[in-house]
């Protein structure tokens, strides 16, 4: 059976919930933050260690204006409703991407990120204004400021991710095969599940079904 350390999700499919349901995009997006503390509650019960979620991409930024702002005053909402709580249950908080917000929000991120440090019960790193390709970019840089050899150890040791082992698993809900510049480097040989449920009808049980499902996967990593 494979141990599962870490597991990482594109939690697509909110906007189409939404307007499915007769309503709005933003009235998806409410919704698929109930479907994240599902899945984190589930992951803490799974003893899973380290949880990345795609949350908001430098593509991103392309969305109306009006549903960017309503995605962020979620993202505040909910951290400076529940940050204590997941703190309580020894989850630890980073954002990975660029923290180029409002100060009100960075402020409230800096300090989810502080208080909840030395937590080791669950990590949870949130993709927020994040894009892989500028990740590796980024890394790249540091690497010839630092004057270090261009490999991939010294590529991996720069990356936002730096100290996380790379997915076990990547799920992509929402029923869209493509991997949108997450994780392009981490993802190498992590287990792809592409599902056709939309983030907000995902559950506990589907997400069971996928860590089962991995653990007996074969997993060669280029032998036989």
């Amino acid at each position: 059976m494979n141990p599962i350390r870490h597991v990482a999700i594109i939690m697509d499919g909110n906007g189409r919930w939404g307007i499915n349901k007769g309503k709005s995009r933003n009235f998806g997006h409410k919704q698929g933050l109930k479907t994240v503390e599902k899945i984190i509650k589930e992951s803490l019960k799974k003893r899973i260690r380290y949880l990345t979620l795609y949350a908001f991409s430098t593509e991103n930024w392309k969305r109306p204006k009006r549903e960017i702002k309503y995605l962020f005053s979620l993202l505040n909402n909910f951290l400076s409703n529940k940050i204590k709580e997941l703190d309580k249950e020894k989850i630890k908080f980073i954002v990975i991407g660029k923290k180029k917000f409002d100060k009100k929000l960075n402020k409230l991120l800096d300090y989810s990120e502080k208080l909840t440090s030395n937590n080791k019960r669950l990590q949870i790193n949130l993709a927020l204004n994040y894009g892989s390709k500028s990740e590796i970019m980024s890394a790249i840089k540091l690497i010839k400021k630092k004057k270090l050899l261009l490999n991939e150890k010294n590529i991996t040791n720069n990356l936002y991710t730096k100290n996380i082992p790379d997915p076990d698993i990547l799920i992509r809900t929402g029923n869209r095969k493509r991997l949108s510049n997450f994780l392009l480097w981490q993802l190498a040989y992590s287990e792809i599940f592409f599902e056709k449920k939309l983030w907000p009808d995902f559950n506990e049980n589907d997400y069971y079904k996928i860590l089962m499902s991995f653990k007996k996967t074969k997993r060669n990593f280029g032998k036989i």
